[in-house]
């Protein structure tokens, strides 16, 4: 019984040092510049300390969107959510055969610093991700 409760002790502290959630007043002002340069209008933002990268989520005319800005400032990453319907016809039908009963929950548009496209697609636990052509790359924990 006690390793099974250190187990999870030990899962629950691997899962927080993965992201920690940080007061606005501890992102540093080049990273909250960053932000505001490309999102002026960003409202209720939600700061984390990811992989020694700053992770900032907000919403834009009640669009959700999630960026990631690393300490120099640079903008690494755009995640932005879409309709479902807006997710390549690829996606949909990759998901009807390798995932058949799973309803998608939610979609982004993701856009990395060098413009490259890629799209989530969440269901049931797992985010899947799929190139701009809407070819399956990977699986991943929620």
């Amino acid at each position: 019984m006690k390793k099974v409760i250190l187990m999870g002790l030990l899962l629950m502290l691997a899962s927080m040092a993965n992201a920690q959630k940080i007061k606005e007043s501890e992102v540093p002002t080049n990273v909250k510049v960053t932000l505001k340069k490309y999102y002026p209008t960003a409202k209720e933002e939600k700061w984390e300390m990811e992989n020694g990268q700053y992770e900032v989520s907000f919403e834009v005319n009640e669009v959700d969107y999630s960026l990631i800005i690393n300490t120099d400032g640079q903008l690494l990453e755009t995640e932005m959510e879409i309709a479902i319907n807006q997710l390549p016809v690829n996606v949909v039908e990759y998901i009807k055969v390798h995932y058949a009963g799973q309803k998608i929950k939610e979609a982004a548009k993701i856009t990395d610093a060098k413009g490259i496209v890629t799209y989530e697609a969440e269901i049931k636990g797992k985010d899947l991700i799929f190139d701009s052509n809407g070819q399956f790359i990977r699986e991943s924990k929620d």
